[in-house]
């Protein structure tokens, strides 16, 4: 488990800082200062959870490697969800993403933050069950 976890967070690490770079280069003039700021959002927030993962991952040692699996599954589908739905509404109109598919895309990323809570709620489950807390 630990090998499976460290290697998604490295991934959306390593895809984070891509899509930092390509924002940082590739989007400018692109996109207004708001989607810009959207998509910083985005990023900053996937290469948090990348970091969550990889420490699912070391954790998986000494916790209880059900909670963190919980943990690590509501991390993907934060990353893929908020992160996800950030990355398409910020770049809509290059995209030629309409209103009516903009409309659905939104509602999705508070569901994201949700998962997000969600997998650190069940991280600090898994080090107080342990008696850490």
């Amino acid at each position: 488990m630990i090998k499976k976890y460290i290697q998604w967070g490295a991934i959306f690490a390593l895809l984070a800082v891509i899509l930092g770079a390509f924002g940082a280069h590739g989007l400018q003039g692109k996109l207004t200062i708001k989607q810009l700021s959207v998509y910083d959002t985005a990023v900053e927030y996937q290469m948090y959870h990348a970091f969550g993962l990889i420490l699912v991952g070391v954790l998986s040692n000494y916790l209880d490697v059900k909670k963190l699996k919980i943990a690590a599954g509501l991390f993907l589908a934060g990353i893929l969800c908020f992160s996800g739905s950030l990355y398409l509404l910020s770049c809509a109109d290059l995209l030629n993403i309409s209103g009516g598919l903009k409309k659905v895309i939104g509602p999705i990323t508070p569901f994201g933050g949700l998962f997000f809570i969600g997998g650190w709620l069940m991280v600090f489950l898994a080090a107080r069950e342990r008696g850490e807390f």
